[in-house]
């Protein structure tokens, strides 16, 4: 299928809701569009709009019951899913001093992580379902985050760690007390466990995080590379190494990096040249 004649500017960002059944596209026209496949056609079923200019991300929640988008205008929205593909808003969250780049949520909890041109990630959490999302915490350089633009996060199968890269060259892991918040025992912060830094010389634009624990990154240098927790045991806490490098991996910047989610260690990769190529990890060491 094509989905055409509903943007009119660039389209930057695409997520199937987590039953598959709906479509969310983010536009620079200021529009996200819902798309639902209607007896074999898709169909935009609903335009939600609110945002002053580009809205340059989209994630849907675990269970599907919400939606978030944010944008060039420094916001970040947060739509509830009604019956009959209605969409509505339920908060905007303020709190960025940029344009903020990416919204993700947390793998199995409602917690919101978006990514910023103001070097922060800002974590938005709401203390009981009808209460109000609030910035319970900001990653920022004064609590060893990052000095530039964050482009990008993903999150371990666990959901316990998470990974951020940015445009400092750096990528940063943080570690949360994730079964003390699903007990319910309120929010437990993020802290930082380490930094991945002289392994890149462009900016780092894309993290994903394998089932199996292979952190991928994609970055303006063309290259592609893998990262593993070392296994030396050493006594201050985790550290990372580098597991490969793949050197002109695409003939331009690398944009996005998705491991799948299959049993295959497959790798896509997306870049400025065109192309989007899928590798495949042979057997580790």
């Amino acid at each position: 299928a094509v989905l055409e004649e509903t943007h009119t500017r660039t389209v930057r960002s695409c997520a199937w809701s987590p039953s598959g059944r709906l479509l969310a596209t983010a536009s620079f026209d200021a529009t996200t569009a819902i798309w639902e496949n209607v007896g074999g056609d898709f169909e935009c079923v609903s335009t939600l709009e609110g945002h002053e200019n580009e809205v340059k991300s989209v994630s849907w929640n675990a269970s599907g019951s919400l939606l978030a988008t944010c944008g060039r205008d420094k916001t970040v929205w947060i739509w509830e899913v009604m019956p009959g593909n209605e969409f509505e808003c339920i908060q905007v969250l303020q709190g960025h001093t940029q344009d903020v780049k990416i919204v993700e949520w947390h793998p199995t909890m409602d917690i919101l992580f978006s990514c910023s041109y103001d070097n922060t990630v800002k974590v938005w959490w709401s203390d009981d379902a009808d209460g109000d999302w609030s910035c319970v915490q900001t990653l920022g350089e004064s609590s060893n985050g990052h000095s530039s633009t964050v482009w990008s996060l993903a999150f371990n199968a666990k959901g316990d760690k998470l990974v951020t890269c940015s445009d400092d060259l750096t990528m940063k892991i943080w570690e949360a007390d994730v079964i003390r918040m699903q007990s319910g025992d309120g929010y437990a912060p993020w802290n930082h466990l380490c930094t991945l830094s002289g392994y890149h010389d462009r900016t780092i634009f894309s993290v994903h995080w394998s089932r199996e624990g292979i952190i991928a990154s994609g970055a303006a240098d063309d290259a592609v590379r893998l990262f593993v927790e070392s296994k030396d045991g050493s006594m201050n806490g985790s550290s990372y190494q580098l597991l490969l490098k793949k050197e002109k991996a695409h003939d331009m910047d690398v944009n996005s990096v998705q491991w799948c989610p299959g049993e295959k260690r497959l790798l896509a990769s997306a870049s400025d040249d065109g192309t989007i190529k899928i590798w495949e990890l042979g057997t580790l060491p």
